[in-house]
């Protein structure tokens, strides 16, 4: 295929998938989001007393073994379980019938953070416990981060581009990015993609607390998060997965698939920093939102909604306005932004995918969810965040971008048809 024929290719978002602290499913996610209810409550996975951070956005009440079969529940890590659930919601969302789909030309790349850390904590004090001849046989494939796309292509019999993507908090973004851009070259007609995430454990918040990266405003979980907030101390951990059908325009078309929207730019770059720290002149994301605006041919003024990353760090929240006004300009000051991590916590290698989702439904509904706990105005944080209850408006675009530690920055575009 040459290039200017992928170069023409649109591509575009068919179904849905998510489970998180605020709704198992889409529907009830979202009807979270515009209520501005959080997920944040006191951490029930494990014993927190000893932590610095007691707090977290956990998907409550899971029962694997009732979206999957019981075996395959107990043989795969929480991330892969909740990947696979939010995946079969996407396929079933896109109406997509593989047994009408040439397997052949149907991939999937989903990406984990940090992968298998419940299965890696369970089985090393195993092996401390009771020896290495106890320790499971499925450990290894329950704990790499490949493995949720591994077992969602298993499912769907996909046997087209199948990677996992690990770029810290950037994740998802990048593995949503990667499929687009692999439809854009002709290597397939549909691919699953988003991120999956179960850091909730004892070794991820001590490594956490220990970097004081985290909230400790433990007495009051629901207002913890709190992006672009003045007093803002530190981003809550949450759990759970996006996943989105990505599809070439003419293949949805010729299918009669129901089309969400168009995602039309995407963007990948580094800061070259610092290891945890944004760069504080915002130059690597400022880069992402500017290539991501040229990959969908669209001038700053036209964007209507950003989904910030927007963690409830000091240093991300201060330096992620910046590079917007950078970008945007005067524009900047007419944009809605809004961080939805106020209310599902920071879902590290899943965030950006469930922020997709978010995105998707903001041009569907044109309802844009609110940043909650927004009380009191940081200087550095001056731009218009829909504080406290979401906004009714007319949204045809919109901006989403997501940073992780190492430096990493990605963007994406979406619009609607």
């Amino acid at each position: 295929m040459d290039s200017g024929k992928s170069q023409e290719r649109r591509i575009v978002i068919t179904g849905l998938g998510v489970v998180a602290s605020i709704g198992h499913d889409v529907n009830a996610f979202w009807a979270s989001l515009i209520a501005g209810r959080s997920g944040v409550d006191r951490v029930t996975h494990f014993d927190c007393t000893q932590f610095a951070s007691q707090i977290g956005a956990e998907v409550r009440d899971w029962e694997a073994a009732a979206h999957m079969d019981p075996k395959e529940a107990r043989r795969n890590d929480r991330y892969t379980q909740f990947a696979y659930v939010a995946a079969r919601q996407a396929v079933r969302d896109a109406a997509l019938e593989m047994a009408k789909e040439d397997g052949d030309r149907v991939g999937v790349i989903i990406g984990s953070g940090i992968g298998g850390m419940q299965t890696i904590e369970t089985q090393h004090d195993i092996l401390r416990e009771r020896g290495p001849r106890k320790v499971s046989p499925f450990m290894i494939p329950a704990l790499i981060s490949n493995m949720a796309g591994g077992l969602v292509a298993m499912d769907l019999g996909a046997r087209g581009p199948n990677f996992g993507v690990v770029s810290a908090c950037a994740t998802s973004t990048h593995a949503i990015g990667e499929a687009f851009n692999a439809l854009r070259r002709g290597d397939a007609d549909v691919m699953v993609a988003g991120g999956s995430e179960a850091a909730i454990t004892p070794l991820a918040y001590a490594g956490f607390c220990s970097m004081k990266a985290m909230s400790t405003r433990n007495g009051e979980p629901k207002r913890a998060s709190r992006p672009f907030d003045l007093n803002r101390d530190g981003f809550v951990m949450g759990e759970g997965s996006g996943i989105v059908v990505l599809e070439t325009l003419e293949h949805a078309q010729a299918r009669g698939a129901r089309i969400y929207c168009e995602l039309a730019g995407y963007a990948a770059t580094c800061d070259a920093f610092h290891i945890t720290q944004p760069d504080p002149e915002g130059k690597g994301l400022s880069l992402a939102m500017r290539r991501a605006l040229d990959t969908a041919q669209l001038r700053p003024e036209e964007i209507d909604y950003i989904n910030a990353h927007g963690t409830s760090t000091p240093y991300n929240d201060k330096f992620e306005t910046l590079a917007i006004k950078k970008v945007f300009g005067e524009h900047a000051r007419r944009l809605a932004i809004s961080s939805t991590k106020s209310m599902t916590g920071h879902l590290l290698g899943a965030a950006g995918a469930i922020e997709c989702v978010v995105s998707v439904k903001t041009i569907e509904q044109g309802i844009v969810p609110p940043t909650i706990n927004l009380e009191t105005s940081d200087p550095d944080c001056d731009l218009d965040y829909v504080p406290h209850a979401s906004r009714a408006m007319r949204v045809r675009t919109v901006l989403s971008n997501n940073l992780g530690f190492g430096g990493q920055n990605a963007a994406l575009v979406l619009r609607a048809l």
